[in-house]
């Protein structure tokens, strides 16, 4: 379960920015919403299912994204003997003299196996500037180690497993992930829900779907794959998924380009095909059987994203993961988006509490019947270029059916592009071109 993640001097965000997933004490007017969209971690602790986040073009939507995909992939990889003398690929906020040559940082709290977790550190591009692991007990927070440079200071007590490891660190090679690749069963467990935190384009989908159509093979997740496919379009009534393999001797036509190229570096891949199982009607609408639609060739860009996109969706809902999508509803129709998103409303549906974040410029969303206020999130930059990120619990909104959608692209909330007047801009151009 994420908690909260802050990051600072990274990309857009100069000073430390912080996107939080814990619910704030307010009530909404339809008390359902209240309880289909939190839940309860223990008596001092409530967390959102879901948030989605606002904003402009540019304005680093897609970087709260990108700074959470560098932590991750760094927790997960920089242990790794190919990574001994490879930089480390950070991108400090570009825009002021003073941060250029700081280093970013990066904290994460979350909860794994009942335990809550703050973890972060700060790096540049040679090597980890400092890093910490604290866990919280019944009263206060334990420190579990903390490393300024190359002086790592582990725990006797409560991170024995480190024992011996602070000279098998890099110096550009994080603590935790060194003492996880030595078994640690703390690290491990840390590791563990890294990898269970699911970062996603929702603008090129396919990169997934070789994933999707793998579960959707299985027996074990063929069915809850059919039922989160049909329930976000009604019109699909289920998929045939027949796993093929490919040659350099047989390239399919109109195969991806991406498909082809590993089918020419391997000689042989597996793929899917896929089709689509739709009802057939006679003159008066009485149904007579079924069909079969090719995917690639009769369905809409849409569908191909929905197909591709089930796997990481069920995988979450039924493990209780965490998901963040960036451009959630590109080619999607609206009322397919907030279908999804009150797949992870429903207690049904989502009985493990997954997470689904995803950053959007669907206005039709901001509605009180689907989100409370706190999970509602924009991304501004102010003059400097940094972005700073705000939830809409810190704006006075009237607690009835007033429209968020209306207010926001009013400017109400900030968080929307600056077009200044489009029609005075026309009229000084026609007066230009008339005078010459």
């Amino acid at each position: 379960m994420l908690i909260e993640f802050t990051v600072g001097n990274f990309r857009s965000f100069k000073e430390p920015v912080t996107f939080s997933m814990v619910a704030a004490n307010l009530v909404s007017q339809d008390k359902t919403v209240d309880e289909n969209n939190t839940f309860e971690v223990n008596d001092k602790l409530r967390l959102l299912k879901s948030a989605a986040i606002y904003g402009a073009n540019a304005s680093g939507k897609s970087n709260l994204a990108k700074a959470m995909q560098f932590m991750h992939s760094l927790v997960l990889n920089s242990s790794k003997e190919s990574q001994a003398a490879e930089a480390i690929p950070t991108e400090a906020f570009r825009l002021n003299a003073e941060t250029f040559n700081e280093p970013s940082f990066f904290q994460i709290v979350f909860m794994q196996q009942g335990v809550q977790y703050r973890y972060g550190f700060k790096v540049s591009a040679e090597r980890i500037i400092s890093e910490w692991l604290f866990a919280y007990g019944t009263t206060k927070e334990a420190n579990l180690f903390q490393r300024d440079q190359d002086e790592i200071r582990p725990s006797p007590t409560k991170f024995k497993e480190s024992k011996g490891l602070k000279d098998k660190t890099r110096k550009n090679a994080l603590f935790l992930s060194v003492v996880a690749q030595f078994n640690g069963s703390i690290a491990q467990d840390i590791l563990t829900w890294f990898r269970c935190f699911n970062l996603i384009s929702g603008s090129s989908p396919h990169s997934y779907f070789s994933y999707s159509m793998g579960m959707f093979h299985s027996s074990e997740h063929s069915q809850e794959m059919q039922e989160c496919i049909h329930d976000l379009d009604l019109s699909i009534q289920g998929l045939v998924v027949d796993r093929q393999e490919f040659t350099s001797e047989h390239m399919p036509e109109g195969a991806p380009e991406a498909l082809k190229q590993m089918i020419l570096m391997h000689n042989k891949v597996e793929g899917y095909s896929v089709q689509t199982v739709h009802d057939v009607f006679d003159h008066s609408g009485k149904k007579t059987g079924t069909t079969l639609l090719n995917l690639d060739e009769h369905e809409s860009d849409g569908t191909q994203k929905l197909v591709a996109l089930a796997g990481p969706i069920v995988n979450s809902l039924r493990c209780g993961k965490v998901l963040f999508v960036d451009e959630l509803d590109a080619r999607l129709h609206p009322l397919i988006t907030r279908a999804l998103i009150r797949m992870f409303s429903s207690p049904k549906r989502n009985p493990l509490n997954a997470q689904l974040i995803f950053a959007t410029h669907d206005i039709n969303l901001l509605d009180k019947d689907l989100f409370r206020r706190d999970q509602i999130w924009f991304a501004e930059k102010n003059r400097q270029g940094a972005t700073k990120l705000y939830s809409l619990v810190e704006f006075r909104v009237r607690n009835d059916n007033s429209s968020l959608e209306s207010d926001y692209i009013h400017g109400k909330f900030g968080a929307i592009p600056f077009l200044g007047d489009l029609n005075s801009k026309s009229e000084e151009s026609e007066a230009v071109s008339g005078a010459e």
